[in-house]
């Protein structure tokens, strides 16, 4: 990998942890005066999201910075780092699918943390996916490939989440605000166990097959 497509690669993920680690405090927060479950499932997401961006970061800068471990070793680590983000997203997911089906509570509160929080999350989502995309054509480092993925992936589930808190916060008390809460943390919950799910399988067999 070139130093400059490293360096690019390093600030990038740096970029990452940094703004994605707002997300959780703000929404955790929100929690104290809003209880939708679109809100509590998109909390959920983040943090576990935040954990496995800060693993990636750890991992990039610790096989980049040591030119001693060979080409395999490092792909070796890579995996296993990718496979740790896919666990986490699963373990994640499965929970906010239990609390989606959980009854929930008509009293949604103030939600407008966390519809801010989604809103700003999708455009910078999608500017990172834009990102992280032009950072893998040109240094195919598996690393920066999962994360285009998963911002990506962050990118239309921030979408949906912002619709669904948007009706939440216009429509508190009706029967449409419920249902868009429960498609809401329903979409959120299927996106953490697919794209974690799909991590596992692809870098497990990579690991397999060195």
């Amino acid at each position: 990998m070139k130093k400059k497509e490293k360096s690019s690669g390093f600030k990038t993920l740096l970029l990452s942890v940094v703004l994605s680690s707002f997300g959780p405090f703000v929404l955790g927060y929100g929690l104290t005066i809003g209880h939708s479950t679109t809100q509590i499932a998109d909390f959920t997401r983040r943090t576990a999201e935040l954990l496995a961006i800060i693993v990636s970061f750890a991992v990039f800068a610790i096989v980049g910075q040591n030119d001693q471990i060979d080409d395999a070793k490092k792909k070796t680590i890579e995996r296993k780092s990718n496979i740790f983000a896919g666990i986490v997203m699963c373990i994640s997911g499965m929970s906010m699918l239990i609390l989606a089906m959980l009854p929930g509570n008509n009293n949604k509160g103030n939600v407008l943390p966390a519809f801010v929080i989604a809103l700003f999350g999708a455009i910078t989502n999608s500017l990172f996916w834009r990102k992280y995309s032009s950072l893998y054509k040109s240094e195919k480092d598996m690393i920066i490939g999962v994360q285009a993925r998963l911002y990506r992936a962050k990118s239309f589930v921030d979408i949906c989440v912002t619709l669904s808190l948007l009706i939440v916060a216009v429509l508190p008390d009706s029967q449409i605000s419920i249902i868009a809460d429960m498609i809401g943390s329903g979409l959120v919950s299927i996106y953490m166990l697919l794209s974690g799910i799909k991590t596992i399988r692809e870098n497990t067999f990579a690991v397999e097959s060195v």
